[in-house]
């Protein structure tokens, strides 16, 4: 019995001393730090670098081993950046490394989009087809503009109704 009571009497220590180390790191920059870090947006944003880092391997991984020998195959060469190249008083234009980098672009976008994205946007629909749950679509709230714009409308409407339609009356400071 002693022994749980003495168990007892360490956990209530540690439980307090936990405490009283939670209440010292909410407040000050510990705390703003503490709810910095363990907001949910900025554990998906690390979770959104970490696996943009991934893709970017994998994507890098398919143009360098898989797409520029097919760009090889066609144009003769992978690196396209000495075709098309002017040279005047030392200084290169190379229209190949222009057109390189923008095939390069394109290839790397049909990569995200036909490996990743649409498989994804497939399993979605899969999967809210299996569930039978369709989302809801929820009425879009109106714009900051249109907001200004119906208060600006309430605003002439008070005014046309309620007050005088002289200045003096509106800022009393004008008689």
């Amino acid at each position: 019995m002693a022994s749980r009571s003495s168990s007892h009497s360490m956990t209530d220590k540690a439980l307090n001393a936990s405490q009283q180390l939670s209440a010292l790191t909410d407040k000050g920059p510990l705390g703003g730090f503490k709810k910095f870090i363990s907001r949910g947006s900025m554990v998906d944003m690390a979770v959104g670098v970490v696996m943009g880092a991934a893709v970017t391997a994998v994507v890098n991984s398919i143009v360098k081993s898989f797409i520029s020998p097919l760009i090889a195959m066609i144009f003769g060469k992978a690196d396209m950046s000495k075709l098309l190249t002017l040279t005047y008083n030392g200084a290169t234009i190379s229209f190949g490394a222009i057109i390189g980098e923008i095939i390069n672009f394109l290839i790397v976008a049909a990569a995200v989009y036909f490996c990743i994205i649409l498989p994804i946007n497939k399993l979605r629909d899969m999967t809210r087809a299996a569930t039978g749950v369709e989302e809801e679509e929820s009425p879009a709230e109106p714009s900051p503009e249109e907001q200004t714009v119906v208060l600006l409308q309430e605003i002439r409407d008070q005014l046309n109704n309620g007050s005088p339609s002289s200045p003096s009356a509106i800022n009393p400071s004008l008689r």
